[in-house]
């Protein structure tokens, strides 16, 4: 086993206040106080910053942010304030006294006309609609986009004389000259025909909610069209009036119909629609479409429903026309990215793929003959981050360093001259770069030290200024009490290496034996082991696992087999019986625990969401001895009742491969539980749907088995609003402290409960 200590300690130290004369380290020590589920989750104790608003302006050189209501331009090399764009008092609908209250905004090609938008209402992950204004800078006049309903996605044309949006499933398009308003089709109707955007599952697992696209020239619009008209509905109950509502979609569960989709194109002047050809093939997938640097030529990615067979094909916009110029295929399957890019003089284009095993970046000709792959080794491109065509380098993010870690790099279209950018040492590098690949912003973190964002050269990666190092919130982590967490490293018995993290109590004590709570996702690619303070719930989970911790727990998290960053083999592994590798990989990881002389083995418990919820809920039962208790949040229960895009990805259709879905659902093993299990789901789970828990629940009650449940009427996949997190973690929190006692005796260990 190998341990390396984070630098949390020394980071927190520094950034804490010198003793105080007559005070002791012991002393101060004893004044640090414990993290409280209300710092975490009402209080925002640990609020991290960043650089709000933030959006490059055309040059590079300047940004633009909202501050107080007014639009203002600011020098990247100074974030000092240079001008006012635009004063919110400017921002006065027709008939308004009170100026707009922005959500957000976008420039025109010329940044002369800009795009504000309020009132936005989410529909789903990625959808939302919203009232879209636009804004003449020189004329200050702000003039509502369209009379009708809220819109959805509105966008400039390239050439700034435009705007496209959809509404009501249907496309149009806006002349900002006359504000006249063309519908570019009419047939949509919801739950049955869908234009310009995508459905339920494109918009969940291929990631992308808006689904037309201006051409370079501005002449013609792509767009996407789906025939939703034979995927069945699934129906929510939306609750709270007296007689609760019902909410009816299109959501394709594995094994069921699909969406068909078409591409068009439509050319404004002359107002035609002409359909592309992608195959006579129905039951396929359409998951990006984009405009090359050729006139005229719509790329197109085709397919396959197993998922194993991408293609990109050239269309004639024109006419409709197309040719397969390069095909990708997988023994499992081929992960759809938006690393495709189009070289100018539509000579060339750059696409990643795993075929040697690795993601790496390759450079085609224009009907799909290789030229040369431009990076080669046992470690993956996790994102494509610039593309500076006048100097021919290609910026990437990869995990050269360490699967757990994230750094940038560059190389020349000759696949030489790779250069490390991020700064020497360990952690995560996320990139923002500017248009023009001059600069970029450096959002740079370590597991347990907040991010600290700068302003970098492209050329060298030389720091040009901190624009937020977060300070503040360090001082504040300072002053509490936090484990140490160290990252850690063990093979399971068939000699697979596996990366974890362990948090220990500030008073560790090897001779003491302690209680393990296990964290897990565990999905296809994903990572909860990595060297970053991590966003959002990743962050306040960290906070949370400190809580415990202080209160006299290990926590521990393993990436078992399937997990990404190591490579095509290590993630496929657990292709066709999802859930089997992964669930004896963490049953490996207890058992590895409970070799450790300072681990009770009898103590374990294991928790997770989404597909960490299910991870825990076979866990629980499939290694039932090794687990005494577990809290799975909205977990798939049946790979049945997920979406066809992701779990046939992973496992086939249930028509050719009904084992590999029936031979790790926890609702056929629910007899075998015997850890005490708290189920949690929101009624209004539009992602995971609530059917999960219903189905496990009812198994466990005719296998005779206890457990508990908490149900959260209307909440999403999510589970938030309000005092939802709070009261969620309470639950949780004393469900840990009641089931999984601190000391060995279990009938003296329960701990007192967290009001």
């Amino acid at each position: 086993m190998q341990f390396r200590t984070l630098g949390l300690a020394l980071a927190l130290a520094l950034s804490s206040p010198a003793l105080l004369p007559g005070l002791t380290p012991t002393a101060v020590a004893q004044q640090k106080k414990d993290i409280t589920l209300e710092d975490i989750w009402q209080k925002g104790t640990f609020q991290a910053k960043s650089v709000p608003g933030f959006n490059w302006m055309r040059d590079g050189r300047y940004y633009s942010s909202l501050d107080k209501g007014d639009l203002v331009q600011h020098d990247v090399t100074t974030g000092q304030a240079v001008q006012t764009l635009v004063a919110g008092k400017d921002l006065l609908a027709p008939g308004s006294t009170q100026p707009l209250a922005v959500e957000g905004y976008e420039f025109n090609a010329d940044e002369q006309k800009i795009l504000f938008w309020t009132d936005e209402e989410p529909i789903y992950r990625r959808s939302s609609r919203a009232l879209y204004y636009v804004y003449d800078r020189a004329a200050k006049k702000l003039t509502p986009l369209s009379a009708g309903n809220k819109q959805s996605y509105a966008t400039f044309s390239p050439d700034g004389s435009k705007v496209a949006f959809v509404r009501d499933n249907n496309l149009f398009v806006v002349d900002l000259t006359t504000m006249q308003e063309k519908a570019v089709t009419t047939d949509g109707v919801r739950n049955k025909l869908i234009n310009g955007s995508t459905d339920w599952v494109y918009e969940e697992e291929f990631e992308f909610a808006k689904g037309f696209f201006w051409s370079p020239d501005s002449k013609q619009l792509a767009f996407y069209t789906f025939d939703e008209s034979q995927v069945p509905e699934y129906n929510m109950q939306e609750w709270g009036p007296l007689y609760p509502k019902d909410y009816r979609y299109k959501y394709p569960k594995a094994g069921e119909k699909n969406s068909i989709v078409s591409v068009s194109t439509f050319d404004v002047a002359a107002a035609k629609t002409t359909k592309m050809d992608v195959g006579q093939e129905p039951d396929q997938y359409i998951p990006r479409i984009l405009w090359t640097e050729t006139p005229n030529l719509l790329s197109i990615r085709r397919l396959n429903r197993l998922q194993n067979k991408l293609e990109i094909l050239h269309a004639n916009a024109s006419t409709g026309k197309t040719d397969v110029v390069l095909t990708d295929t997988d023994a499992a399957y081929v992960e759809v990215n938006d690393d495709l890019r189009y070289l100018k003089g539509g000579k060339q284009f750059l696409f990643t793929s795993e075929k040697d095993g690795y993601r790496h970046l390759y450079l085609y000709d224009m009907k799909g003959k290789l030229d040369r792959q431009l990076t080669k080794g046992n470690w993956e491109i996790t994102e494509i981050n610039g593309f500076d065509e006048k100097n021919g380098l290609v910026y990437f993010t990869s995990t050269e360093a360490s699967p757990m870690e994230r750094h940038l790099y560059r190389v020349n279209l000759k696949g030489k001259g790779k250069t490390r950018l991020s700064e020497a040492g360990r952690g995560v590098d996320a990139v923002n770069m500017s248009p023009d690949c001059r600069y970029y912003l450096n959002y740079h973190s370590e597991a347990g030290v907040p991010q600290v964002v700068s302003l970098r050269t492209a050329q060298t990666g030389k720091l040009v200024k901190v624009l937020e190092d977060n300070a503040a919130l360090r001082q504040t982590l300072g002053q509490y009490n936090l484990g140490k967490l160290e990252f850690i490293n063990f093979k399971n018995s068939e000699g697979v290496a596996l990366n974890g993290w362990m948090m220990k109590p500030t008073n560790f004590d090897p001779n003491k034996k302690y209680p393990v709570l296990m964290y897990v996702y565990g999905g296809p690619g994903s990572q909860t082991v990595k060297d970053d303070a991590g966003g959002g719930i990743a962050f306040t989970n960290y906070l949370w696992h400190q809580l415990l911790v202080e209160k006299g727990y290990i926590v521990v998290s393993v990436d078992g087999r399937g997990t990404g960053a190591r490579g095509s083999e290590f993630k496929k592994s657990t292709y066709a019986n999802l859930g089997k590798l992964e669930t004896v990989d963490q049953g490996e990881t207890a058992k590895y625990l409970g070799t450790l002389p300072y681990v009770d083995k009898s103590r374990i418990g294991i928790w997770g969401w989404s597909f960490g919820g299910y991870m825990t809920a076979l866990a629980l039962t499939k290694e039932a001895d090794l687990f005494r208790m577990g809290v799975a949040v909205a977990p798939v229960t049946n790979w049945r009742y997920y979406d066809t895009v992701y779990t046939e990805r992973f496992l086939k259709t249930p028509q050719e491969n009904p084992g590999g879905y029936d031979d790790n659902s926890p609702v056929q093993f629910a007899d075998k539980l015997k850890g005490k299990l708290l189920l949690v789901h929101g009624t209004g789970d539009d992602n995971v749907h609530f059917q999960n828990s219903v189905a496990f629940t009812d198994a466990m009650i005719k296998a005779n088995k206890d457990y508990q449940t908490l149900y959260y009427p209307n909440r999403n996949h999510g589970i938030y609003g309000g005092n939802t997190r709070l009261h969620l973690y309470r639950q949780m929190t004393n469900f840990i402290l009641e089931n999984l006692p601190l000391t060995p005796d279990a009938s003296s260990g329960a701990a007192k409960s967290v009001n």
